[in-house]
């Protein structure tokens, strides 16, 4: 199995940004680590972080479960090319592996059709439209109620459905912070096998429940823009309010790392 390097020479790097450690995987080795990971256990997860996710991270109270739950992901993706780009601007090179693009990925090219899958979220088409699509026979889904993140009896199901329903693959579709805090519960309640992925919307993509951005507005990180165009209404706040935000807190961030570089310390995780 691939494994972090944690200053050891082993595995691969992360870069810690906005107080979040990256693994800096493309997708091909992404790709390679998951389909790497044992059939037999561990449970691991993988979080998927974006710009919102950050912000709100960073700007709004939350629980130290939040925290845990990024802190304990086996594997952390840059989700947003905006961040790639807004790195980049302040002189650290960050590896962006899309959930989308991850989750396409594997039902793509590494779930066979008995392999076991557990889908968390989505609707009740998704399963019948998972299996058209990608020819699988082994699918199993929880469907969470609304109003999840505040629901800690519903949390606590989503988390028990993994560990009663071992899988290879798990994938946790019902928004962050809520999917990240239920990969953690299932680690913590004795999950032992499998893989999840915390993938937000990507199963909505694959199902044709959503549509995606064209590609050459993907590879110009405006995929934000065409969905606020879409869905102006329930979006408009968190890409034209929220969002912004990032510029601020990544400056701030820029400068308390080259503080830390005065001081001998580095801005990559030790």
């Amino acid at each position: 199995m691939i494994t972090r390097d944690h200053g050891d020479g082993r595995g691969f790097p992360r870069v810690r940004i906005l107080g979040l450690g990256f693994d800096q995987l493309n997708r091909d080795l992404v790709a390679a680590y998951l389909r790497a990971w044992p059939l037999d256990g561990p449970y691991g997860y993988v979080t998927t972080p974006n710009v919102d996710h950050l912000v709100r991270l960073r700007t709004e109270r939350h629980t130290i479960e939040v925290e845990e739950a990024y802190a304990q992901s086996d594997l952390t993706l840059c989700d947003s090319k905006v961040m790639g780009l807004l790195s980049r601007f302040y002189g650290v090179h960050l590896e962006v592996s899309a959930g989308s693009d991850v989750t396409a990925d594997l039902l793509e090219g590494m779930v066979g059709s008995t392999d076991s899958v557990v889908i968390i979220g989505g609707g009740t088409d998704t399963l019948p439209a998972l299996a058209a699509r990608f020819g699988l026979g082994n699918l199993r889904q929880h469907i969470p109620p609304m109003g999840l993140l505040h629901n800690e009896a519903a949390l606590d199901a989503a988390a028990r459905f993994i560990v009663a329903n071992p899988a290879r693959f798990v994938f946790i579709a019902v928004g962050s912070p809520q999917q990240e805090i239920i990969a953690l519960r299932a680690k913590k309640m004795g999950a032992t096998c499998g893989i999840a992925l915390c993938v937000g919307a990507s199963l909505d993509y694959l199902t044709g429940r959503s549509q995606r951005a064209p590609w050459l507005l993907q590879a110009l990180a405006l995929e934000w823009l065409y969905r606020l165009i879409r869905e102006p209404r329930r979006l408009w706040r968190r890409y034209l309010v929220r969002s912004p935000r990032i510029f601020a807190l990544m400056h701030k961030d820029a400068r308390e790392r080259r503080r830390a570089r005065k001081r001998g310390r580095g801005g990559h995780d030790a």
